[in-house]
């Protein structure tokens, strides 16, 4: 059974960073990808930013890319999500999420093609 849990959530203010980690358990995939999504009350859940277990590429939203960072520890089976330069519009749910997939390098980008989530952590950035 796949359970992922993320920790590192909080509150900061405008400029400031925060570190997500998502520990995973059970996924045997040979190939999987992780991402990190978000939702913010009355707005769709959206993809933030994605890692291919094996060949460690990455992608990111147009909204984050050069402020956040996405990184796995597969020794570890821990993804994490370092935040700087955080922005008010960066307040929501962060969830992390997986699935398998049978390609080497391209992860999904929309949630519905993720599998398994976690619970989420609150990120408030405030102004």
């Amino acid at each position: 059974q796949v359970q992922l849990a993320e920790s590192g959530g909080g509150s900061v203010q405008a400029g400031g960073s925060l570190r997500l980690s998502c520990v995973a358990s059970g996924i045997t995939y040979s190939r999987s990808c992780m991402g990190w999504f978000r939702q913010a009350p009355g707005k769709q859940r959206e993809g933030v930013a994605r890692i291919h277990s094996r060949s460690g590429s990455t992608d990111y939203s147009d909204s984050v890319k050069g402020r956040f960072t996405i990184s796995q520890d597969n020794a570890k089976n821990t993804m994490y999500l370092q935040m700087n330069s955080l922005k008010p519009e960066d307040t929501a749910m962060y969830y992390c999420a997986a699935v398998g997939v049978s390609g080497m390098y391209t992860c999904p980008a929309f949630a519905v093609s993720y599998g398994y989530w976690g619970q989420g952590t609150q990120v408030t950035v405030s102004s």
